[in-house]
This record gives C-alpha cells, structure tokens and sequence, in this order.
C-alpha cells in the first residue's frame, strides 16, 4: 500500500492557480485511472481532472471554491501496488460549470508576508470580496497573503473581513485613497457604472458600519414584478474581461463595406462537392479569415499587443473566433499558426472548435495565444457591431450579415442597378497604437478581398 499525490495540473502558461469547482469523489471511494476525480475552473476553461492511478481515495486536501496554486497537491490516492505513478500531462476536458458550495476549511499552507511596493496580483474573486465589503486597495494590500507567492485567497480575505468586524484588525478609511485603484478585473455592478478608481457598492443591505459610510450610495432593489438573476462564472470572468478591455485600451471603430456576391456565388457552387470531399463543411468563417490572414500580411501592427511603451509584434498568426454558447455566453477558441493552413484546414479547424466550443469539451489551450479575433455579428442577423478588443489583443474585426440589396454598378453601356449580396464590415482598434489611417485601411483591405474572390477558384 502506497500514497499517490494528485496535484493541481498545469492549465496553460499564464495560469497560476484554479478554482475547485466539484469533487466527484471522496475519501474512501474507488478510483479507477483516467476516472474524472474533480472539476476546476480558470479565468479561461472549466476543466476536469482525471486520475493518476488506481486504487481509493485517502484524502481531500481542498474544498469546492478554494482557489489552489498550479502544482499544489489537492488529494492522496491509496494504491495496492506500492507504486507511485508519476503525474501525466494533463488533457482537461471542458465541463459545465456547476454551482459551488460554500468553503470549507483546509490544511493551513505556509503564510507569506505582503511585499511592500511589489504590485501584488488579486483574483476577481477576492477583488469582488474586497469591494463588496468596503477593503480598499491600500488595506488589501496589507493583508498576508497564504496563496502562491503571496497571493490573497478567499480565506484570507474572509478571515481578515471576520476579523476586522470583530475588532480584532483596525478598519481604513471609509473611501480608497487618491491614486489606490482596485485593478481594472473587479467585476462591476451588473446594473451600474461607476468610475475605474472606486470599487462598486455591494447588491446585499448595506451595513452601517464605518467601512460602508459616506461610500456609494446602496442600489435599490425594484419591488415590482422583477427577477433577479446571480451571473454564472463565466458570465462574471466575460464582464471583468470587457470591462478591463475598455479600461485598458481607448477604442476606435472603422466600418467599411463589401460586395461579396463572387463570394457567396462560389461558396454556393463548391459547398457541397467540398462537404462530400472533405468530410466537414464549408462555411463563411474560413473565407473571411482567409482574406484577415493577406490582409495582416500587409499590416502586421494589427497583429501586435501593447506593453507599456513597448509594442510587441507578434510573427505568429493566430486567429480567435469567437463563439457564443447554448447559455448564451461567450467564449473565443484560437486556430493557431492560421495562416499555414490551406482552405480545408481552416475550414476543419473552425468547425471542430466551435463544435468542442457549444459541447463544452474545449482545451484550456485552445482558447490561450490569439494575437487577432474575428466576430461574426451577422450569424445573429445584425448588420454590424463594435466589437470589444479581446485583451491583449489590438484589434478585433466584426463581419456582419450578408443581404441582399440594390447596388449601382458601373458598366461599359453605363451605370446599372443590379441585385448584390452586400455586407458590413467593422474593425475596433486600440488607438494608442493603431491609428485611423491604418485602421480604416485595414478594414478596406479586407473588404477589397473579399469583392476580389475570383468566382473560378479551384477547390
């Protein structure tokens, strides 16, 4: 008889740490190898973990809603064969979130003392603790830290909350110091804006206590025939990231149009031949993206990011698609190194993902490392968007419907009004980096390419 650890797998590079979101087994059940064991949740996937090996579960380290550092060990697996096996890597498989229980205690980690004047990194989970509790910056800067590297947890911050009110710890000022801004990914109010610089007032009775006076004022609850619903997870980690994207990049829409009949004609004469060959079908998405990925090609600063004063041109193309969800939510898989895949690669490609996307069986690594996204506003019937840069992104395109109208078309006999499949196009850029010029000529480009689509293409 042996002990085996089960520790928090890698998700992805920039991925610290993951929220345990439900145990699917506990001390003294069986546990076959490759068995789910657990689910956790990243600001990306919802991930399942599978067992190492066989044999029965020992011990839970950890409970739902614990936030746990990448590599940390969660459980022990008792084995019979004496031999420990070695963690695979790991293949996460997407899950749909399930609603989490309240947090029990674990064993107490090792307590790391904050570093003053060390940008310290909070998750939006203990941001909206923070917030709704009235913890300004400067004083959830002061609060030791037993996650990795320091890090706050959630029960740091709720023991730290249960002590303050205790009178145990003194409290700070009612309102956040001039200059000490909660970080851009505090969710905020889902009815109210507020400024940057001032967390968002809690949804629950206010308190009158000193942390809460004299701060915004409580949002009143309508008590007419009205329902209120609690954001899911992912809902709240869409929010965060849309509203630390306008935060963080000053937006700027260029709207171009497209006559797309060659397109649509070909697609419409190649689609079923293309089906029955290749197995998978043709859509718009892959032609679009075809005409982004020349159009980069002549303007790689779209394909970049922003760090500080530094701009970072990104060599690879990899291009995010976004996907709404059966929820409704939304998610954005990446085909990576697109621009070395021919037509029938993207179009297997687009297909797979936004497959894996709606069945929820997306990697963590299949939506990490888009450096350029495509939205397709037009599969809902809208005309054309603005879409909302995907960070860190610098820009992001969004295709709209594709109708028919009246066009005037110029001929050898003279002007004509003809009959045309018309579409929308529009490119959101980040400003401090693209300017007009570049981003209307861009979003030109793509339209040119796609009026260009030569009719007698060979499959």
């Amino acid at each position: 008889m042996s002990l085996v650890d089960l520790v928090m797998p890698k998700m992805g590079e920039s991925i610290m740490e993951a929220t345990i979101l439900k145990w699917h087994k506990q001390p003294g059940d069986a546990v076959k190898q490759d068995e789910t064991v657990l689910e956790i949740a990243t600001d990306k996937v919802d991930s399942e973990v599978p067992s190492i090996t066989e044999g029965v579960m020992e011990e839970v380290l950890y409970q739902v809603n614990d936030v746990v550092p990448i590599g940390s060990v969660i459980a022990r697996i008792r084995t019979s064969n004496g031999a420990a096996a070695t963690p695979p890597v790991q293949e996460a498989v997407t899950v749909t979130p399930t609603p989490t229980a309240t947090q029990n205690h674990h064993p107490a980690p090792q307590v790391f003392a904050a570093n003053p004047g060390t940008p310290r990194f909070y998750s939006p989970l203990v941001l909206n603790i923070a917030a709704s509790e009235g913890v300004p910056l400067s004083e959830l800067e002061s609060i030791p830290g037993t996650g990795n590297e320091g890090r706050v947890t959630k029960k740091d911050i709720l023991q730290y909350i249960a002590d303050r009110r205790s009178g145990h710890v003194p409290t700070a000022a009612a309102t956040t110091p001039a200059g000490a801004a909660y970080p851009a990914a505090a969710t905020p109010a889902a009815t109210t804006s507020y400024p940057a610089a001032t967390p968002p007032p809690s949804v629950t009775p206010t308190r009158t206590t000193p942390e809460t006076i004299n701060t915004q004022p409580p949002i009143v609850l309508g008590s007419g025939n009205v329902e209120i619903i609690e954001m899911d997870r992912m809902r709240r980690l869409i929010a965060d990231h849309m509203v630390r994207s306008v935060h963080t990049s000053p937006h700027v829409t260029s709207i171009s149009e497209a006559d797309v009949t060659h397109l649509v004609q070909w697609r419409e004469k190649v689609k079923n031949e293309f089906e029955k060959r290749e197995g998978t079908k043709l859509t718009f998405t892959p032609l679009f993206i075809e005409a982004v990925i020349r159009c980069i090609k002549k303007y790689p600063l779209v394909n970049s990011s922003v760090d500080g004063d530094k701009i970072i041109l990104k060599k690879d193309i990899n291009i995010g698609m976004a996907t709404a969800l059966p929820s409704g939510n939304l998610i954005v898989p990446v085909i990576r190194n697109a621009d070395q895949l021919n037509l029938t690669g993207l179009a297997r490609q687009v297909n797979t993902l936004a497959d894996n996307a709606r069945q929820n069986k997306l990697r963590p690594e299949d939506t990490q490392g888009g450096t350029f996204t495509l939205t397709n506003v037009g599969t809902f019937g809208s005309l054309m968007g603005t879409p909302i840069i995907n960070q860190p992104q610098v820009a992001i395109l969004a295709v709209g419907a594709i109708k028919k109208r009246p066009m005037v078309l110029e001929t050898d006999g003279g002007d004509a009004i003809v009959i045309r499949h018309m579409m929308y196009l529009s490119l959101s850029y980040d400003h401090r980096i693209v300017d007009g010029s570049l981003g209307a000529t861009f979003c030109s480009a793509v339209a040119r390419e796609l009026e260009n689509f030569p009719v007698d293409r060979q499959l």
